[in-house]
């Protein structure tokens, strides 16, 4: 997946969207690292800002933690994820 540099949806959202859909999918797994700062500039060829922005969106919507010195981690249970669907 690839940011649209020319799209109307901010760059920071467009990369927690992509990293939004690792998490849901597995790529990145409960309680393990999600891409540093640095990985991510590197990766979608952005300014460090635009990173860090990413990443607190997904803190925002409760799907990782950042542990200061350590890193950020996808949360051990996602939002949702334990809604029974038979419940709605």
């Amino acid at each position: 997946m690839t940011v649209d540099l020319e799209g109307p949806e901010p760059l920071y959202e467009q990369i927690a969207a992509i990293l939004g859909a690792r998490i849901a999918d597995g790529t990145y797994a409960p309680r393990r690292r999600v891409p540093s700062e640095a990985a991510i500039c590197d990766e979608f060829n952005v300014s460090r800002p635009t990173a860090r922005a990413a990443l607190q969106l997904l803190i925002q919507r409760g799907l990782i933690i950042t542990v200061r010195g350590k890193g950020s981690f996808v949360v051990e249970h996602l939002p949702g994820a334990d809604d029974d669907p038979a419940e709605k």
